[in-house]
């Protein structure tokens, strides 16, 4: 499998958007494009996390007008939606049941885990075309241009 491509700056903005929604999973867009050598990330944006507060701690949602929207725009820059992230407050940067049930095959999705607060371990995981199971991807992080 290939890997997912992410610049520095990237990945400090995925940590902060985790550490400023502790307690509660933050979720966000992946924008760029497939290319040699697997998906490289262009874009980290941020979404809202539909869910009701009572379950944002352990659950996100991204509304399809959201998706539509953030879709729309990104074909507008050449870009597509190659992936997802969002944190998973004190617990392992490992796809939950829930996460299995809701992932559609193709996306790259990144999990954070945020432990009391701060970033830890962040993982990328690509669901199976069968949905059965997940395979775990890996992230090259490269220095910011």
């Amino acid at each position: 499998m290939n890997p997912l491509h992410l610049e520095a700056d990237q990945d400090s903005a995925i940590r902060a958007h985790g550490r400023a929604a502790f307690p509660e999973e933050c979720c966000g867009f992946l924008l760029g494009r497939a290319g040699e050598g697997g998906l490289r990330v262009v874009r980290v944006l941020q979404e809202e996390n539909e869910r009701e507060v009572g379950a944002r701690h352990n659950r996100f949602s991204i509304s399809p007008e959201a998706f539509m929207k953030t879709d729309r725009a990104a074909r507008h820059e050449g870009l597509d939606i190659v992936g997802f992230y969002h944190t998973h407050p004190n617990a392992p940067a490992r796809p939950s049941q829930y996460d299995l049930d809701h992932a559609w095959p193709v996306y790259s999705y990144i999990i954070l885990e945020v432990r009391e607060g701060e970033p830890a371990e962040m993982t990328s995981w690509v669901l199976h075309e069968d949905r059965s199971a997940f395979a775990e991807q890996a992230i090259v992080i490269a220095p910011t241009p």
